[in-house]
């Protein structure tokens, strides 16, 4: 295998692994945007279950049977 032959066969396998590395990294962007969207998620359900029980720890609070 002459010179010229070896470089453009690394060259050929270099253009392949920035590929698959833009490749994951767009993986990976997305994937991190999706946790951010979770997590954001996740928050907004805690404080829903946080202020439901202080509603339903407040001993003044009238609650109305479930028949009405």
């Amino acid at each position: 295998m002459s010179d010229a032959q070896r470089v453009e066969a690394i060259e050929f396998k270099l253009a392949h692994l920035e590929r698959a590395l833009q490749e994951l990294s767009d993986v990976v962007y997305r994937q991190q945007r999706e946790i951010d969207t979770a997590l954001e998620l996740n928050r907004n359900l805690r404080r829903q279950v946080e202020d439901l029980e202080n509603r339903s720890s407040d001993p003044g609070a009238v609650e109305i049977p479930p028949h009405y």
